[in-house]
This record gives structure tokens, sequence and C-alpha cells, in this order.
């Protein structure tokens, strides 16, 4: 134990932002981190200031997967670290279910495991320069953290097969016209990008953005029918939330005018 924390926790009012923090290794996901970040998810869902949750990494990358030398050091003792890919897949379930958004700020690399970390988020803004892929291929491993099931509708099917049998690694430009990533600019513009997003989810927080994010995660993968008798169940559970009555008068009011006071046409009766 170096007594160095593997993530960091800042409060900017109501965005929380979490810093992967194993610069030497890249921020590499190994139990400490994986353990430090699933912590964080309950804090932040139990915590009525935070509206938002920002996951960046500190050092040259955001994160470059999940860690080799534990990965060699289970292998060396006949063990599998299908126990510990199982904690990082459950992990990352959590945040794409959790009722509060996710936003993940990409610099440098996020291959394998974190690619699966941006994946498991809601909105993706990254630096242009951000070499992006799952990667598990080139060192003839699979994925186990959840890119073979979310790539192929974050980027569509003929790219996500691209690059999960290949492994290969694009610059985060190239996913311009997938949808997947909200904002691409240079580095130096990427933390004032990422605050300016989670200012504006930051700013729609409340039961019916909760209620949303919920139903957004549930219906994925569902058929029509059944999704839209979700989305209508939901609508009925917001509804009795005591801020939507205040929403609504709030938007009428400047609409609302009372009618011109007139008076009754005068005559020259009136004047005798």
């Amino acid at each position: 134990m170096t007594g160095i924390e593997p993530l960091l926790v800042e409060q900017r009012g109501p965005v929380r932002w979490l810093s992967l923090n194993r610069p030497e290794r890249r921020n590499a996901l190994d139990v400490t981190l994986i353990e430090a970040l699933d912590k964080q998810i309950t804090s932040a869902e139990a915590d009525p200031a935070t509206a938002v949750v920002a996951v960046a990494g500190r050092g040259p990358s955001f994160c470059a997967g999940g860690d080799f030398h534990q990965f060699l050091e289970l292998h060396d003792r006949g063990e599998n670290p299908v126990g510990f890919l199982t904690d990082v897949s459950a992990c990352f379930s959590r945040i794409a279910a959790s009722p509060k958004p996710w936003v993940a700020v990409l610099h440098g690399h996020a291959v394998a495991g974190g690619l699966e970390l941006a994946l498991a988020c809601d909105v993706v803004v990254a630096a242009d320069t951000t070499l992006i892929g799952d990667g598990h291929l080139q060192r003839r491993l699979v994925p186990a953290g959840g890119s073979s099931v979310r790539l192929p509708g974050a980027v569509g099917r003929g790219l996500s097969r691209w690059l999960l049998l290949t492994g290969e690694l694009l610059p985060a430009t190239a996913f311009a016209d997938t949808g997947w990533i909200h904002a691409t600019v240079p580095e130096a513009d990427l933390d004032a990008t990422a605050i300016r997003v989670c200012r504006q989810l930051a700013d729609r927080h409340g039961p019916a953005q909760q209620h949303l994010k919920t139903l957004l995660h549930r219906i994925d993968g569902m058929g029509p029918e059944q999704a839209l008798r979700e989305e209508l169940a939901t609508f009925a559970d917001n509804w009795p939330a005591s801020e939507v009555a205040d929403a609504l008068r709030a938007f009428l009011a400047p609409h609302t005018t009372k009618a011109p006071t007139t008076s009754a046409p005068t005559t020259k009766a009136d004047h005798t």
C-alpha cells in the first residue's frame, strides 16, 4: 500500500468529479480502484446535493483498461481474473443504471476497460487526440466489462464489430458521425467543455430527470410495445412530484395575459 488514493473526489456545487488516480499505470483498473468507484456510486446516489457525476483520469490517459500486473499475478497463482471482472462489470452496470447522469471526460487513451467505463456513462466528451477502442484482441483477451454489449448501440454494428474483432484504436474524431461522443474538442478546451456539459445536465436535475434516466436504462433493448407501456408508467410515477405543477405554472405565466379592460361605449346621453 502506497497510501495514494486510487480515486480522487471533488464536489463542485452539484457536480461530483471523480478522477482516476493511477497515472503511473495509465489509470489501469485494479481491485482498489473498482472498490473506490463502486463506493462513490452509492455515495453520489444517496446525496441530494449531487446532480451529476463526472469521471476523468489524471496523468497521460483516461484509462488504458485492466491492470495486467494484477492479471499476471492471478495467473501465476493459478487463479482466473473472472471474479475481479465480475466486480468490474457489476460496477459499470451500476453506473449505466444510476438515476443520476454520468459524464465521461476522455483524453489520452480510453481502451478496453476504459472504453467500457465510458460506454456505461450517459454523456461522453473527449479531447480530439484521444485514442479509443476495445483493444482486447491485441492482448489475446475478450471483453468482460460490457463493450461487446454496449458498443454496438453506441457506434453501430459495423464499426463496433471492426473495433472488437481487430482491437484497433481510433482517434476520437473518427467517432464524429456515430453520435456517441457529445463533444470532441482540442485538449486545451476539454475541462471547460466538460464543465459546461455538466452544468447543463445539472440545470435539469430533479425527479423528472431521474425518472427519465431510469426509464432509458430499463427500456434499452425492449420491444416498442413494452417500452411504450414503461414510458407511460414512468410518466405516472413522476406526475405527483411537487415541482411539476410549479414548472407548468412558471411556463404558462408569461403567456397568460389579462383581457384588456374596456368601458362601455359612450353616447351623448351619457353626458347629459
